[in-house]
């Protein structure tokens, strides 16, 4: 089929759908493959890049932002302790919490795993045209939008 014939049919949103999810996983196996290189697991690179963004942040803090319980960080963090990548830092006036920091050398492994996904990043989708990633940016933006509105309407219907 050519590709004048494939944009003449109604677009499918399924199709699209299971097209944007094996992109996802093509680029998170690249993505991973290359951080493996350097010593990282993708869970470890999402933990030191969120903290290069904002340090001082509690566990459950850090498990919002990963979108994973606290239970699901706490082993990997503890693995991250241990490795001298991040230190557990109390919070004065709180005993119970602590907060989390990236020590030198987990502060160059995020900057080497945020390097290797540039890379990436750019030799894919920064090749594409300057009015494509415009009108890419437009269409993830809306479509995060309608999920987000979505997930509020079934959180509402739960509450009700």
């Amino acid at each position: 089929m050519s590709s004048l014939a494939a944009t003449d049919q109604q677009a499918d949103p399924l199709r699209i759908w299971f097209r944007f999810v094996r992109l996802h996983r093509r680029a998170l196996n690249t993505v991973s493959m290359r951080l493996k290189e350097i010593g990282l697991s993708i869970p470890q690179f999402d933990l030191l890049s969120t903290l290069t963004e904002q340090e001082g942040l509690s566990q459950q803090e850090l498990a919002e932002k990963l979108y994973v319980t606290k239970g699901n960080v706490s082993g990997l963090l503890d693995r991250m302790v241990e490795a001298g990548l991040v230190e557990r830092r109390s919070i004065p006036g709180d005993r119970r919490s602590n907060a989390l920091y990236l020590t030198a050398k987990g502060r160059e492994l995020a900057e080497k795993g945020i390097a290797a996904q540039r890379a990436y990043v750019f030799d894919t989708l920064g090749t594409l045209e300057s009015s494509d990633l415009t009108e890419l940016e437009r269409i993830v933006l809306t479509w995060r939008e309608r999920a987000r509105d979505f997930e509020g309407k079934k959180s509402a219907k739960k509450k009700a």
